[in-house]
């Protein structure tokens, strides 16, 4: 394992339409789109890395259906694989301590942070 993932120890993941709470640390929006219905005053977005999301033909394709789920997962991994920069800054976010994914998903358990949060721990999701 690299030496960077002790620091992905700290990754935690929430919806945006949940409250930001202190605990939540740097919370960090990886969605390419801004999510619907929500100000930026509420998202409480320290950063929005729109790079480090699915690409526009990817989620389009993908459309939240479950029966999707594990192909999602290998097309996403392997964009990330090819998406040296922003993957390079994610890391780089992530070694400041407490790190909140924060996305618009309504399934908690099949979405990108998920598949971003595994990656970056070096585990399959």
């Amino acid at each position: 394992m690299p030496a960077w993932c002790v620091w992905f120890t700290m990754i935690r993941l929430k919806r945006v339409y949940e409250e930001a709470k202190r605990a939540d640390g740097q919370r960090v929006l990886v969605e390419r789109l801004w999510p619907r219905g929500v100000s930026k005053e509420n998202a409480a977005v320290d950063v929005w890395l729109k790079e480090i999301a699915p690409s526009a033909v990817l989620r389009k394709w993908y459309s939240h259906e479950s029966a999707k789920w594990e192909r999602f997962r290998q097309k996403y991994r392997k964009e990330l694989d090819g998406n040296e920069v922003a993957v390079a800054q994610i890391k780089q976010i992530v070694k400041s301590g407490t790190v909140t994914f924060v996305y618009a998903a309504k399934d908690e358990q099949h979405n990108s942070a998920v598949v971003l949060k595994a990656y970056l721990e070096g585990r399959a999701s």
